[in-house]
């Protein structure tokens, strides 16, 4: 599935399993864990495969239950 140049560099996508890649969708934030990607060896560019946004899209709109939910910390910066 990868072994392809990057679109942003000369580097070559190379398969990754990642502990942790979070994914910002329209109803919130989905963590995967453990989860195979494709990282570009030279600028570390991120591809995901479809198999990999549908399960995000699936668990963000209840079609598939995550395992767990957890928390979240949110802040706000005031401008220096």
């Amino acid at each position: 599935m990868y072994g392809y140049r990057c679109e942003y560099c000369p580097g070559v996508v190379r398969a990754r399993t990642v502990e942790r890649e979070s994914f910002k969708h329209k109803n919130g934030f989905i963590i995967l864990e453990d989860v195979v990607i494709g990282v570009c060896d030279q600028c570390g560019n991120r591809y995901y495969s479809a198999d990999v946004l549908h399960a995000v899209h699936e668990i963000s709109t209840g079609g598939r239950l995550p395992e767990r939910t957890e928390a979240v910390p949110v802040a706000h910066l005031k401008p220096a």
